[in-house]
């Protein structure tokens, strides 16, 4: 999901005909701009940050990611494989449950692994002390539901009635902790720091009691640190206020962060006619390409969109009647062959791909704002499909 309106930056300068279309174009220049503002407010206020893996894996830039964050944290057995093939410093491992058969690797691979429930971790008892009998060192984590909401899309909300994200904290009990190094709870969604200030003051005097024997609180992901807007020495203030009253090790995960503003999707006009108003197909689908445009849903912004002009709905090239990403301004109609590209993409469009109706992969291009270098990264061929099914 993206809420935010990305405005052009750089990439009003980027030559769209220099890559294959469709393809995610991400500036090396805007990802290490987000990390250095994350390496200063985790150092600044006494908290390691992780990379949520789920938002943002393009591994290419694992290099650079490493050298300003403290780590990363996977959701599940593949993600753990990258972030050890590829990534360097802690690892954090976290999904809603766990197949008995992943456990032992997953286990292997990561620093810290966070259960969902005191149940998994009681169920688990066996495996974790094969683990450690094998000589494998990690911390167990419990994640919590801190049941009160603050996310602005229901779907969104991890604290949602009913919702299948961290044991309730109203049914927390101090035997549930017995084996557990640290507590793990993610409530926020694409918001600024006002809101966690909230869900912390809602939950703290019901952790209180537990605290003292903890090693670390885990604040999740959801935090849009690096949007000019956010207050970051608020939560400098914060992260460094908990650890001076309570004694433990601060964790974030942004993902979005890492990657807020850092890249664009390019594509290509394939056609244009009328039917009530002006219809354009591109390349680009929004079922295969940004699925958050129809799950969410939400409404891209596109480069260079033109206030007047000619309005002109814009959608993909599949099947799917709903593969519509939205009516666009235009300073004239466009043409079959016209390059567009729709900005912030470089966050959860990537990782959501998929191969629906035969529509093809985007190629990923490395791009640097400062000098113009452009690298093809990756391009993906019809075996990216066959591949994928039987």
């Amino acid at each position: 999901m993206q809420t935010q309106s990305a405005g052009p930056g750089a990439f009003a300068r980027l030559d769209l005909a220099r890559v294959p279309s469709p393809s995610f174009v991400v500036d090396e220049v805007a990802v290490r701009r987000n990390l250095e503002v994350l390496a200063d407010v985790g150092a600044r206020g006494g908290a390691k940050v992780l990379l949520a893996l789920k938002a943002f894996s393009m591994w290419a830039l694992a290099d650079l990611v490493g050298r300003h964050l403290d780590g990363v944290c996977a959701s599940g057995l593949w993600e753990a494989r990258l972030a050890r093939e590829h990534y360097r410093g802690e690892l954090t491992t976290y999904a809603p449950a766990y197949k008995r058969e992943d456990l032992p690797e997953i286990l292997a691979l990561s620093d810290t692994v966070i259960f969902n429930s005191p149940a998994q971790i009681a169920r688990f008892a066996d495996l974790i002390a094969a683990a450690r009998a094998a000589g494998h060192a990690f911390e167990i984590g419990l994640r919590l539901n801190p049941e009160h909401s603050e996310a602005e899309v229901a779907k969104y909300d991890p604290c949602q009635a009913g919702s299948r994200l961290g044991f309730p904290v109203s049914q927390l009990k101090p035997e549930h902790l017995d084996g557990v190094d640290g507590l793990h709870i993610h409530a926020l969604c694409e918001q600024g720091f006002e809101p966690l200030a909230r869900i912390w003051a809602a939950v703290e005097p019901k952790l209180a009691p537990h605290l003292p024997r903890l090693k670390w609180l885990n604040l999740g992901g959801g935090h849009h640190i690096t949007r000019p807007d956010y207050d970051r020495e608020a939560l400098v203030a914060f992260t460094a206020d908990l650890t001076a009253r309570h004694g433990v090790q601060v964790y974030l995960e942004p993902g979005e962060a890492i990657a807020l503003d850092a890249g664009v999707l390019v594509g290509e006009i394939l056609d244009v006619f009328d039917n009530t108003v002006p219809v354009a197909i591109t390349d680009i689908s929004a079922t295969c390409h940004m699925p958050d445009v129809i799950e969410a849903p939400y409404r891209p912004a596109l480069l260079g969109e033109a206030e007047g002009g000619v309005t002109v709905r814009i959608g993909g090239p599949s099947c799917l009647a709903g593969d519509i990403i939205g009516d666009y301004g235009f300073a004239a109609r466009p043409s079959p062959g016209d390059r567009i590209a729709f900005l912030d993409q470089a966050h959860y469009s990537m990782v959501k791909t998929n191969t629906f109706n035969g529509v093809p992969l985007p190629a990923i291009a490395l791009w640097n704002s400062e000098t113009d270098a452009l690298r093809l990264v990756r391009q993906f061929d019809y075996a990216a499909f066959r591949d994928r099914l039987s």
